[in-house]
């Protein structure tokens, strides 16, 4: 996989219309959730493109502490094509996007709204829960952490 990071003035038009294509065919078509997508964070954010043979295949995007949470740096919106889910790609991609987040904000607590269902997933990134479950657009989320101690150990 090819990775990319670019902010949101880096971004062709072309990879700005890839990128939102795939969020809405994942979180909104796919995923039968009909959400504010575009949600104004997009310029803030660093976005993590991952390409395989040229086809936008995984996306994150991260936030250095402030431009999300408070004090915390924070990863969102963590996608991989349907037909490329069973390559390893989410586990690149998350690594990917916790090791150029610990870059960008050395220091930083490391936070997550993750997808209920997904929380073994991060978990074993070293993520641990700050939050009982609830309701996000119709889909369980619960908060995630990953404490600048965890990366220590």
């Amino acid at each position: 996989m090819e990775w990319m990071l670019k902010t949101f003035n880096e971004l062709t038009i072309n990879e700005l219309y890839e990128l939102i294509q795939l969020r809405i065919d994942v979180f909104v078509v796919e995923q039968n959730c009909p959400y504010k997508e575009l949600d104004n964070k997009d310029q803030a954010a660093l976005h993590l493109l991952g390409y395989v043979d040229g086809r936008l295949t995984a996306y994150s995007r991260l936030f250095k502490p402030g431009d999300s949470y408070g004090e915390e740096a924070s990863i969102g919106r963590v996608i991989v094509r349907r037909d490329a889910r069973s390559f390893g790609y989410g586990k690149e991609l998350l690594m990917q996007s916790i090791t150029r987040l610990e870059q960008l904000a050395e220091g930083a607590n490391i936070k997550i709204q993750a997808q209920e269902y997904l929380h073994r997933f991060y978990q074993s990134f070293g993520f641990h829960s700050i939050s009982d479950v609830y309701d996000e657009d119709g889909i369980p989320h619960i908060d995630m952490i990953r404490s600048v101690r965890h990366r220590e150990e």
